[in-house]
């Protein structure tokens, strides 16, 4: 699942084009003496970018660095379409052919491979006493020399990595290394710094050879599938009909699969057909698994739930989030059949950040095999609160191979794949779906009772259904129906959450809480303008500062080296793309401002408020550059959201 707006410019006619005169349905209310044209917002910027850039090059802060030579290597969106002129080469559908929406028809799909020109043998970067495994057949370059003679140059005099963790570990590679090495070239490290907790659900090296091997035994959902196979639905067998089952150490009752499951933690990758030897006593927890009436209750009632975001919804935005009140997170929408081949990237999306009190992961598959295999793989192998179904994506892709929303559909398959991973699991299962697929046909309501009976501990409920995307707003009317047909499981509602008055409206439905998405990439200080009842009129220099603590963020997570700082400027300018679509409350002439209301071209209170509302990719560039120094000559941007269709 995913709540990133897609076609937001169509949402009830929301336009950014207005001018200075009436505005239209769908456009934010700001006051005139704000308001503007599109010449003039744009001969605007141009002309305060131009001054600044002169004053920079004069004084020699970017290293000679030539902004007029560097902006024609820059992404320039049309008026709005998506579309870039190097994008224009790629694009090749004929004219009479309507472009189908949210289908990604015109963005090119571009690996970047520039970063392993002149790159450092990782050997060398972690300072390793053993040669090169490689030796004369290494690819990379052995000679530090040659490497930092074709080194960028650093991009500012303090290392995040260093300062949070008293020891960066890419050495010279860093775009920051000027803080960290000694005069002979050496890697410092400051002991007296004491490192903060790490990171949690890494994929363990030894794991995901097992994975890839295909060396994992899955005792718990073999046994599962195999009552499939039987015709019994996993979970609803009388205890009389259940066969005795031999312990490990021929103990009647005890289930010989939970004795071998391995346990959670870094030895988690060993083979879990070997039992861990244990030291004291063993407890009944340890040899009797759970009924499902007696997991962990999941209790987030009343708590403000973070929606998982795709592409958006990363590590270093959750760390945001929770800092301005979220209760409750959840990862990146993750592919069951990605997870169980160890790729690197998909368990990436289920790393967790000590911050993060109550997370979950969310789980996307079509089929009760792999879902169940891949559920129980986690239950062993990582720590969540609870595991989330994705019943709720709208995009081909996925809903083709009868994923996401299609098993909204197909009861029968969304049964088997609820009962077998709620039976493996050992934490609390939760689903998402929408209203269902067609826009006039609800099947919300009839699969709510159903879910409880299967197992589920908590619905999400997105008040849209697939054909409306967010062409429309939520339908909370419908939402507060679904509230009696689910009752007692607890129902979560989601749709057009903005401002604290939206959440107390939804609240008198009688969910049990909200889950906000869109408003969080919107404004991200929104739960604390939530628990605080009011409207935070916050100034672009505060805003700079969260987008300055959300690339530090960045790179502690994804590196402080040129392919980590450049990914955590793609993931920036991809949530800059929504944060241009707030209106500062200060401009108003009513508040609050409403999702489906779009801004027109108006001119801030000062410079920066100005730049941030502009919604073209090169003053995206521009503020990136304020935070991660000028982009690199091949650097290449396009914003999905302006060419494909979120969840």
């Amino acid at each position: 699942m995913a709540e990133g707006a897609a076609e937001a410019s169509g949402e009830n006619g929301g336009g950014g084009d207005s001018g200075a005169g009436t505005l239209e349905r769908g456009v934010a209310p700001i006051k005139s003496r704000y308001l503007t044209t599109k010449e003039q917002f744009h001969e605007f910027l141009e002309a305060r970018g131009q001054e600044k850039s002169s004053r920079k090059t004069k004084a020699g802060d970017l290293g000679g660095h030539d902004p007029a030579g560097s902006e024609a290597k820059r992404i320039r969106l049309e008026d709005g379409d998506g579309q870039t002129e190097e994008a224009a080469e790629y694009r090749e559908e004929p004219q009479a052919q309507k472009r189908a929406r949210g289908q990604n028809k015109g963005r090119p799909h571009l690996k970047p491979n520039h970063y392993d020109k002149n790159r450092l043998c990782p050997s060398l970067v972690q300072e390793s006493a053993a040669k090169c495994f490689f030796g004369d057949r290494c690819r990379f370059l052995h000679d530090v020399g040659l490497y930092l003679e074709t080194k960028p140059a650093d991009l500012g005099p303090c290392c995040v990595l260093f300062e949070t963790y008293g020891r960066c570990p890419y050495g010279v590679t860093c775009r920051f290394a000027g803080a960290h090495l000694g005069p002979e070239g050496q890697n410092l490290v400051q002991k007296e710094v004491v490192p903060a907790p790490p990171i949690r659900n890494s994929l363990d090296k030894a794991l995901q050879q097992q994975l890839r091997k295909r060396k994992i035994h899955f005792e718990r959902a073999e046994q599962a599938l195999h009552q499939l196979g039987k015709g019994h639905q996993p979970g609803s067998t009388p205890p009389a009909t259940v066969p005795e089952v031999m312990g490990a150490e021929g103990t009647p009752g005890q289930d010989n699969c939970d004795a071998q499951q391995a346990p959670r933690g870094p030895g988690a990758g060993t083979p879990p057909s070997i039992p861990e030897q244990t030291c004291g006593p063993l407890t009944d927890e340890d040899i009797v698994r759970l009924r499902p009436c007696e997991k962990r209750r999941l209790d987030i009632g009343g708590k403000l739930y973070l929606a998982p975001l795709t592409t958006c919804g990363n590590l270093p935005f959750r760390r945001i989030c929770k800092r301005f009140g979220a209760d409750v997170t959840c990862g990146e929408m993750a592919v069951c059949t990605n997870l169980l081949q160890g790729q690197t990237s998909e368990w990436a999306l289920l790393k967790r950040h000590p911050c993060e009190d109550i997370f979950g992961v969310q789980l996307e598959g079509a089929f009760p095999d792999t879902m169940t295999k891949c559920a129980e793989l986690l239950n062993r192998t990582i720590e969540v609160d609870f595991v989330d179904i994705n019943v709720g994506c709208p995009i081909d892709l996925v809903y083709k191979k009868g994923g996401g929303c299609a098993l909204m559909n197909r009861s029968a398959k969304f049964q088997q794949i609820v009962r077998c991973m709620n039976q493996v699991l050992d934490v609390p299962l939760t689903v998402k779906i929408r209203t269902g697929v067609q826009e006039r046909v609800n099947l919300a309501h009839q699969l709510l009772p159903k879910l409880r009976d299967w197992g589920a501990a908590l619905v999400t409920l997105h008040g849209r259904s697939r054909e409306q995307r967010y062409t429309k707003l939520a339908d909370w009317q419908y939402i507060e129906q679904c509230v009696t047909a689910a009752s007692p499981m607890p129902l979560f509602g989601n749709g057009d959450i903005l401002s604290y008055e939206d959440t107390n409206r939804a609240l008198q439905t009688g969910v049990a809480g909200v889950m906000i998405a869109r408003g969080a990439l919107l404004k991200p200080w929104l739960f604390t303008e939530i628990k605080e009842q009011r409207h935070w009129d916050i100034s672009s220099s505060e805003r700079l500062d969260i987008l300055r603590d959300f690339t530090h963020y960045g790179l502690e997570h994804w590196g402080s080296d040129t392919q980590g700082v450049e990914k955590t400027r793609r993931f920036l300018l991809e949530w800059l793309s929504f944060l241009c679509r707030y209106v500062p409350v200060g401009l108003l002439e009513r508040l609050p401002q409403r999702i489906n209301e779009r801004p027109p071209y108006y001119l801030g209170r000062d410079y920066l408020e100005t730049l941030m509302a502009s919604q073209k990719a090169s003053d995206w560039i521009r503020i990136s550059e304020m935070l991660l120094g000028p982009v690199p000559p091949n650097f290449v941007f396009l914003p999905k959201h302006k060419a494909n269709a979120y969840k």
